[in-house]
This record gives structure tokens, sequence and C-alpha cells, in this order.
């Protein structure tokens, strides 16, 4: 059976939860990710922080802050104060269909991938998309041979 070890993404863009709003901005902007996982100093996961989370903690632009009063404000704003603590979770050896279908059912666009309280990885709905695409490619080559 295929394995999320096999799928997921490793190592995994992260941030600590004493990192600020600010720096979850930039990493997403920067390596344009949506979701980030949050672990304390030693690797253990604490929560997850979202793309809809940044946005909630986002003063509107139709308020006329300034990207510079944003900045400063967001600098401000600990990660360990909005990151969701609720986070469903796999381990590396869960199969590919139990995690798609946590994915499916949930609604969730990730799952971090956790082994004994660490973070080793994280597993995406663009994984999934690239799987399906793998095995479309592999049905069309079975098909021409």
């Amino acid at each position: 059976m295929f394995k999320i070890r096999e799928l997921m993404t490793s190592p995994v863009y992260s941030l600590r939860e004493t990192d600020t709003l600010q720096n979850a901005r930039a990493l997403m902007d920067q390596k344009r990710i949506r979701h980030v996982p949050i672990t304390s100093g030693d690797d253990t996961f604490r929560g997850l922080l979202t793309n809809r989370d940044v946005l909630a903690n986002t003063i509107s632009h139709l308020a006329g802050i300034d990207p510079d009063t944003q900045n400063e404000i967001d600098a401000g704003i600990p990660l360990k104060e909005i990151m969701r603590t609720d986070v469903r979770t796999v381990s590396s050896e869960d199969t590919v269909k139990e995690a798609a279908f946590i994915l499916y059912r949930n609604k969730y666009g990730c799952l971090p991938v956790v082994d004994d309280g660490k973070l080793v990885g994280i597993v995406t709905e663009a994984d999934f998309l690239r799987l399906t695409v793998q095995l479309l490619e592999a049905m069309d080559q079975a098909e021409t041979n």
C-alpha cells in the first residue's frame, strides 16, 4: 500500500510559535505556499497557520492602512496567538488512501505529517493533484503499449 512518506513534501517550510504574522506573510509570499506548520524549538508540531488565518488577521485595505503600518502590526502578532491548534495530522506510515479520505471528507487543504510528535512533512491538495497526473499519464502509456 502506498504510504504518506512516499507522497509528502519534506523537508517542509515551517515557522516557530514565537515567530510573527509578518514572518508568516513573508514566507507564504516568498515560497508561494498556503499552509505553514508551526513548531516549537525542537520541531515538535504545535499548530498550523493557513492563508485564511493570515487574511483573517489582516486589517482590510479598505481601512486605508498602508503596507508599512500593516507590517508593524504584523510584527507584533506572535503566531502562537493566531495559529490553529485543533489540527488533524497523519503519520508518515499512514496510507495515501486514508489521507485522501481525510482531506476529502473534511475539505482540508493539507495534513501535517507528524511522527512521534515531530513535524516530518506535509501533504497537500497539490501533492494529490501531482499524483493524479502521474497516474493518468501511466494509464495513457499503458493504453498506447
